[in-house]
């Protein structure tokens, strides 16, 4: 018998409340409209009242700005923008001011045009957005793009990867809250036999399984699979799998058991070692600045020893460490 746990869910598999860029409350396009003109006017450029527009409003807000700015001034705001600012600090501010779901189009087509492809980022963009949020991008990558994602997906992936990132685009996955105990035991013995029972592997199985079940139920199969084996279902994966395909359900498997530490995970990765991945550092702080960026940076402090502005402030410099700090709210 289904029944539904929504409010028994522990904290991390609740719906995140921990934005640290809200709306402002003394919100007034036209006036944040001819901040940004004046912080452009004549020489030189005013990056500090820039940052404090930008980086302090919704992106609902913003997008009401740009659109009374363009009007007010007979300008667009976004090419003004672009003429006046360079480097990653211009990256982070039209990032900003883009929609979300053209955002997201936008760094899946850059991640597959070219020579080469950034799995990373279809792996991250994919595996963490509901089924209406992929809905959204799939519609802005045709508009923007004149092709389907699935056949830009399909020509530049193969295999077992690309059959799972195809099954996230059809967005089948179930997303109500209830649970089954004996189909979670079920579905945990289907991916035992389907894996580490046999010699090979089935991978349709656990294709099948991680990209259909809701996360509740996701976790009650996790943890019927570490009843039944003794480990956790990640070992299985990393012992059944390699290369994307792996990195890919392993990515499930970390968004639905603590999807704030998979993003912390991912803000580390960008800034280990010598040099930052700044695309990855921009897009994490940018799409999840207004949903659970508090509770990343917890989970960044509690994962690497150190808070996640000081590890900007390691990596980062000038205007564009001080907007990536106004928009964690460490400032």
């Amino acid at each position: 018998m289904n029944h539904c746990v929504c409010s028994k869910l522990p904290k991390h598999s609740q719906i995140a409340t921990s934005p640290t860029v809200t709306p402002s409350k003394f919100f007034l396009s036209t006036e944040d409209a001819q901040v940004l003109h004046k912080a452009m006017k004549g020489s030189g450029t005013d990056e500090k009242a820039i940052i404090n527009v930008i980086a302090k409003r919704s992106l609902a807000q913003r997008l009401e700005i740009i659109s009374q700015f363009n009007k007010l001034h007979s300008k667009n705001l976004v090419d003004e923008l672009k003429k006046e600012l360079s480097d990653d600090f211009k990256y982070l501010i039209l990032a900003l001011l883009t929609p979300r779901e053209e955002f997201y189009a936008e760094e899946l087509h850059r991640a597959m045009c070219g020579l080469g492809t950034d799995e990373d980022v279809l792996i991250e963009v994919l595996c963490t957005l509901n089924n209406s949020e992929i809905v959204k991008v799939r519609h802005a990558y045709y508009k923007l793009f004149h092709q389907s994602l699935e056949n830009d997906i399909k020509g530049d992936t193969s295999s077992y990867f690309k059959q799972l990132l195809i099954a996230l685009c059809g967005v089948q996955r179930d997303e109500c809250c209830s649970t089954n105990r004996d189909e979670a035991i079920s579905e945990a013995e289907n991916l035992y036999n389907a894996g580490e029972k046999q010699w090979g592997t089935d991978e349709s199985t656990f294709t099948k399984i991680l990209t259909e079940r809701n996360y509740p139920q996701l976790r009650l199969i996790f943890e019927e699979y570490e009843k039944l084996t003794g480990h956790g279902i990640e070992k299985a994966i990393e012992s059944e799998f390699s290369g994307d395909i792996k990195d890919g359900l392993l990515a499930i498997v970390e968004t639905v058991q603590n999807k704030a530490k998979f993003f912390a995970k991912k803000l580390h990765k960008s800034m280990k070692g010598l040099g930052t991945n700044d695309r990855d550092l921009i897009r994490v702080v940018v799409t999840r600045s207004e949903i659970d960026m508090g509770e990343i940076k917890a989970k960044y402090q509690e994962e690497y020893g150190k808070s996640l502005a000081e590890a900007i402030k390691g990596d980062t410099s000038g205007d564009y460490k001080k907007c990536l700090l106004a928009l964690i709210g460490e400032e």
